[in-house]
């Protein structure tokens, strides 16, 4: 193989072969080299066995992992994929065989591996579909259904919608393209920054990818080839925000056990087989947890696999009235349908696409075939093209299905044969993707709230002379829009206080708005924030919320009245069943807690970096102070009310330039190594949170050849 390995003044690997399924090989390999940890605990999230090594910890995970079926139907869309785009299958294969070249190497560099007694194993050509279906199988968020279920029928159905996200605010990314017209050079800007969980190693890793074919510098997922997302051909740029879209159901099924042990569920067609099997779960230190998989027509069982009587239903899901058995007995579940279960299609053949791409149209061309999960996608080129679209499976089908969970046997709410059609829009100067309502519109329930995305956009509109390091900046904006409801409630609330508490609020009306984390004001706003929250989710108009919900525990993040409570304030201090003069009373409280206490420290003092490790932490302390906010530009998210510790935040930034692409520039939280200890495991931190980026180099001149 004629390959080779250059590694940039940041460790980023930039490699060069001699044909694309080389290449692919080579990112395998390298993959596996820098970041061996990192895979295997992916590819034993996928296949759900994390618990074997990590302990009872993750249990949770290992069982919803086995009961949605993630690593089944990573087979089933390979061998799809086999079926029908031989060429991508082989090139994902080669990538395969890079991992499983290089992990051995990699698992000895890292000393995870020692420490979890794990020895590294080998890859199957279907892992990183698994890797790429287990990392999106939450992203859509359906246990949101749950919730709303729990709220009709705790709180009552006029309030199913009160936490929608409009309102609240919810995680996103942002993203947005400046036409040519705008910018300095008279060639197009891509930019933006993807919000997610972070994670130690990253979930972004930067590489460049050079054969004859293509020279690509992206952002890639490890253990998935190619560069999905984020991606600068020379002369053509894409990138990519979640479009919020509604694209998994939530089906109450009705189950009976035949006398053969066989199991049936009840359809729109009457009683059908279902298929059941056992698995074992095997657990570091405890005993082996046998688990039974059920899967309908509809789609895998998530909840409830037990038998429980029929009134009540298991882990607390209850019956949704008559259902038309006959009086036939069984009990009630949730089963999940999403598309590639449905269909066998992931949309892998997509990615060798994209990198062989020239122009805005080729980018529109591959995105065709995009399945999961559902974006919206920018792009520019050289030649003056620019994209704004929508990508991916959206199902037709009823508008019930996308708010709550739905009957099984009820016919309204199958699927149609064919997915929904994707919007798209002309982009006309500039051009804002923030998760907000807009172009997706008609394939979700709930957005982000306008506030990113109106101040992207506003920033944009305030100049006709863009550069790439002028577009930088409007990553580090840390203006907080969201916290106008409050200071609004804030300055109604002069009559009464004690004049401590009178200080306290006129510091907060005279407070600029900022989440920087020097700020003692936002500092300051935070405390009476997360006083208001708490005692709101403590008021009784939402006691009966208080009891958690009975569901697995990995469903918990979407269902805690604490966290929805903190991410609706906006709504909520206006409108639900809070009275609007006990909400005074209680941002009158909150004002005196916080005059009472000790005085609130610079925001970053306690707003500090939270990333999810596999492993503890051994020195949680060390984790940095942070600006921003859930709703700036500069979203770092964390729990009002409960934590300011922030475990969202931008797990990549990037500004692809058009006009150069050596005027571009990409960070990444921590650094292009996974292993401790590395020189470049840690070295980007400095400049990620300053909001800088580091230079993206693609002379190779300029680079250090890897020797071996």
């Amino acid at each position: 193989m004629s390959i080779e390995v250059y590694r940039d003044a940041w460790g980023v690997p930039h490699l060069r072969a001699g044909d694309p399924d080389e290449l692919a090989f080579a990112q395998g390999r390298v993959t596996a080299r820098d970041r061996a940890w990192q895979l295997e605990v992916e590819r034993h999230r996928a296949q759900g066995t994390t618990a074997a090594f990590l302990g009872a910890a993750e249990l949770g995970w290992d069982v919803f992992a086995r009961r949605v079926r993630l690593a089944d139907t990573a087979r089933l869309c390979f061998a799809h994929l086999e079926r029908t785009d031989a060429p991508t299958a082989a090139w994902v294969s080669a990538y395969v065989d890079g991992v499983n070249d290089g992990l051995a190497e990699g698992a000895r560099r890292a000393p995870e591996f020692a420490e979890t007694s794990l020895a590294p194993g080998r890859w199957e050509p279907w892992t990183p579909l698994a890797v790429w279906l287990s990392t999106h199988i939450l992203f859509a968020g359906f246990p949101t259904k749950l919730w709303r279920e729990e709220v009709a029928r705790r709180l009552g159905e006029e309030w199913t919608e009160l936490f929608a996200t409009d309102g609240p605010g919810t995680a996103g990314s942002n993203g947005w393209v400046v036409a040519g017209e705008r910018t300095a050079s008279g060639a197009a800007l891509v930019a933006g920054d993807p919000h997610r969980f972070i994670e130690a190693p990253g979930v972004y890793q930067q590489v460049r990818l050079a054969c004859p074919a293509y020279d690509v510098v992206g952002l890639a997922v490890p253990g998935v080839p190619g560069l999905a997302h984020f991606g600068h051909t020379g002369p053509v740029a894409w990138a990519i925000t979640n479009a919020m879209a509604d694209y998994q159901d939530v089906y109450r099924e009705r189950l009976r056990r035949l006398p053969d042990g066989g199991v049936e569920a009840l359809g729109p067609e009457g009683w059908r087989p279902a298929t059941a099997h056992t698995e074992t779960i095997e657990v570091a230190g405890g005993e082996p947890v046998v688990i039974e998989v059920i899967e309908t027509d509809r789609g895998p069982v998530i909840v409830g696999t037990d038998e429980e009587p029929a009134a009540e239903g298991p882990e607390g899901v209850r019956t949704g009235g008559d259902d038309g058995d006959g009086g036939d007995g069984g009990w009630e579940v949730l089963a999940l349908r999403y598309p590639p279960r449905v269909t066998g299609e992931l949309g892998f053949g997509v990615l060798p696409a994209l990198l062989r791409a020239r122009t805005v149209g080729d980018v529109d061309a591959a995105l065709d075939g995009w399945v999961e999960p559902v974006n919206v996608v920018q792009a520019a080129d050289t030649r003056g093209g620019l994209l704004h679209r929508v990508a991916g499976h959206v199902p037709v089908r009823d508008r019930l299905n996308s708010l709550r969970t739905v009957p099984a046997w009820d016919p309204a709410h199958a699927w149609a044969d064919a997915p929904a059609p994707l919007p798209r829009a002309e982009v006309r100067g500039h051009a804002v993707m923030a998760n907000a309502r807009g172009l997706a519109a008609p394939l979700g329930v709930e957005f982000a709230p306008p506030h990113r995305a109106d101040r992207i956009d506003a920033l944009l509109g305030a100049s006709a002379d863009w550069t790439p390091e002028a577009v930088t900046a409007v990553h580090r904006d840390t203006d907080n829009p969201s916290a106008a409801p409050l200071l609004a409630a804030v300055g109604r609330a002069e009559a009464g206080l004690s004049p401590a508490a009178s200080a306290v609020r006129e510091r907060l009306l005279a407070w600029d708005r900022r989440m920087d984390a020097e700020s003692t004001g936002a500092g300051l706003y935070a405390a009476v924030r997360g006083a208001v929250v708490r005692r709101l989710a403590g008021h009784e108009a939402f006691a009966a919320l208080r009891e958690p919900a009975p569901y697995p525990e990995v469903f918990r993040p979407w269902l805690a009245l604490g966290p929805r409570v903190a991410f609706a304030l906006e709504t909520l201090l206006t409108a639900g069943p809070v009275p609007a003069g006990d909400v005074d009373r209680i941002v009158r409280e909150a004002l005196e807690e916080v005059a009472a206490g000790e005085p609130p420290a610079a925001w970053g003092t306690t707003h500090r970096l939270a990333p999810w490790q596999a492993l503890p932490d051994p020195d949680d302390a060390r984790w940095p102070g942070l600006a921003g906010d859930h709703d700036c530009v500069l979203s770092t998210s964390s729990v009002p009310g409960w934590t300011d510790r922030s475990a969202r935040a931008s797990a990549a930034r990037y500004v692809w330039d058009l006009a150069d692409r050596e005027r571009s520039g990409w960070v990444v939280p921590f650094g292009a190594s996974g292993v401790p200890g590395d020189p470049h495991h840690q070295d980007q931190l400095p400049l990620w949170l300053r909001g800088e980026l580091a230079p993206v180099t693609t002379d190779w001149q300029y680079l250090t050849k890897e020797q071996g």
